[in-house]
């Protein structure tokens, strides 16, 4: 059976679904029918949720472009490229997080390439929604229409949620508007799924299909918990594993966006990798998780810190990591000039130090820091002729490795193999996550071409 990671397209609403509870624990549930046969039942607190919960319709245009082969153009003549254009329509949800600002919460891929988006309420009222900003990597995006009487949804300290919680997840599976599933957290701080460029998930098997992407995950207070985003199974359909991004997560990213229309993302400045048993016998440390720190760059906000290569980092914010990428999706989803407390192991000693994050869009890098046949290169966050953002390349020295593999003073790095990079720690992920050949898109003027790092 081909298993894959698909993005949920369609989206909204809430079917209902009771939880089998023990009559033992009917009291510890917040929300609970006493009348009659005293059936537990989540209607109370659907009742209340539901209305923060609406749908997106989106129009728009998606353009692609597609490489001409040369023997063509030598017949022919033209561009290298041609451009295609073509009309599309899509089905979404979101979440009200503010009712008096009228913000509304989805993801990023819902209302990516929209020309209209339209929000519905679940009591049938339509507003025209404006798009105030998005972020691809962590696919959160943040919309905004006209307050009238809205609900919105309080959110949960998602930092405080445990493995086993009861969890709801609200959304339009199908396009069947208005369904609710229930289930559990199933695992908390999920990375390395290849899904999305920062991942932190909370898991859950409470039923995510097609159509639940931007939906609500809430918990039984009718807190919101996460953002439904992504599913696991054959052919996009429920084998009982979903992905939600964090409130806490969602939180952080729309504030920057609500305050500045982008995200600013924050940068610690380190290199590393995830905590196992082979390094921390090969550190004799008694540490089996979180994220080991295998160097330090200069002048980078770790550095002024005081964290030093072979510390591990074993909590943010006084909250227990369990590995680099939880760091990692943390700490780029933080704004730039947050203030974050680190508890590290050194030497077996346990402390403290505190951080404040640089910027990782303005951050100016030598490119050797990031991979060494890229020394001689000096990058920095940019956009391309169209307003594509990417990765400057400001200067290249002359005989350099860089110069060698191809690349060129104002080349504009759109992207590695099929990731979209727009910052220069994405662009650093993307390099040490591929394995094998690194194939980088580039934008050089007008021309679309790719330079390629052989390993």
């Amino acid at each position: 059976m081909n298993k894959s990671f698909r993005k949920l397209v369609l989206v909204t609403g809430v079917v209902a679904s009771t939880i089998g509870v023990p009559v033992s624990t009917q009291a510890a549930l917040p929300f609970f029918n006493d009348s009659k046969k005293e059936v537990p039942s989540l209607a109370p607190m659907l009742e209340e949720a539901m209305p923060a919960v609406v749908s997106i319709a989106v129009e728009g245009t998606q353009t692609s472009r597609q490489e001409v082969p040369e023997m063509f153009r030598y017949f022919f003549g033209g561009p290298p490229e041609q451009t295609r254009e073509r009309p599309f329509r899509g089905l979404g949800s979101g979440v009200i997080i503010d009712a008096e600002k009228g913000f509304v919460v989805t993801n990023a891929h819902v209302v990516d390439n929209a020309d209209e988006i339209t929000v519905k309420l679940a009591d049938g009222r339509e507003f025209s929604a404006k798009k105030l900003g998005a972020d691809e990597q962590s696919d959160v995006a943040l919309l905004k229409i006209e307050p009238d009487d809205l609900t919105a949804l309080p959110l949960a300290d998602s930092d405080e949620v445990r493995v086993g919680d009861f969890v709801v997840a609200i959304g339009n599976p199908f396009g069947l508007s208005q369904t609710v599933t229930s289930g559990i957290v199933s695992a908390m701080g999920r990375s390395g799924l290849n899904i999305g460029g920062i991942e932190d998930f909370i898991q859950t098997d409470a039923a995510i299909n097609r159509g639940n992407s931007g939906g609500a995950l809430v918990n039984l207070h009718g807190e919101l918990v996460g953002i439904n985003t992504a599913i696991f199974g054959p052919n996009g359909g429920n084998v009982g594993i979903g992905f939600a991004i964090p409130a806490n997560m969602m939180n952080n990213l729309v504030e920057q966006i609500a305050e500045f229309g982008e995200v600013r993302r924050g940068l610690l400045g380190i290199l590393g990798s995830n905590v196992d048993q082979g390094l921390a016998e090969a550190m004799n440390s008694e540490v089996n998780k979180g994220a080991f720190v295998s160097e330090v760059q200069p002048d980078s906000a770790a550095e002024e810190a005081g964290i030093k290569a072979g510390d591990i980092i074993v909590a943010i914010n006084g909250k227990e990591l369990n590995s680099f990428g939880e760091l990692r999706a943390k700490i780029s989803t933080m704004g730039a000039g947050a203030k974050v407390e680190l508890t590290l192991v050194r030497k077996g000693e346990r402390l403290s130090v505190d951080v404040v994050l640089d910027d990782a869009t303005q951050k100016q890098v030598v490119a050797e820091q990031i991979h060494p046949a890229l020394q001689g290169a000096t990058l920095v966050a940019g956009t391309d002729p169209d307003g594509n953002e990417g990765i400057l390349v400001s200067e290249v020295a002359e005989g350099s490795p860089a110069a060698r593999i191809g690349l060129r003073e104002e080349d504009i790095i759109l992207a590695v193999g099929r990731q979209r990079v727009s910052s220069v720690m994405e662009f650093r992920d993307a390099i040490e996550n591929t394995k094998g050949v690194i194939a980088m898109n580039v934008r050089r003027g007008n021309a679309s071409l790719y330079v390629v790092i052989r390993q």
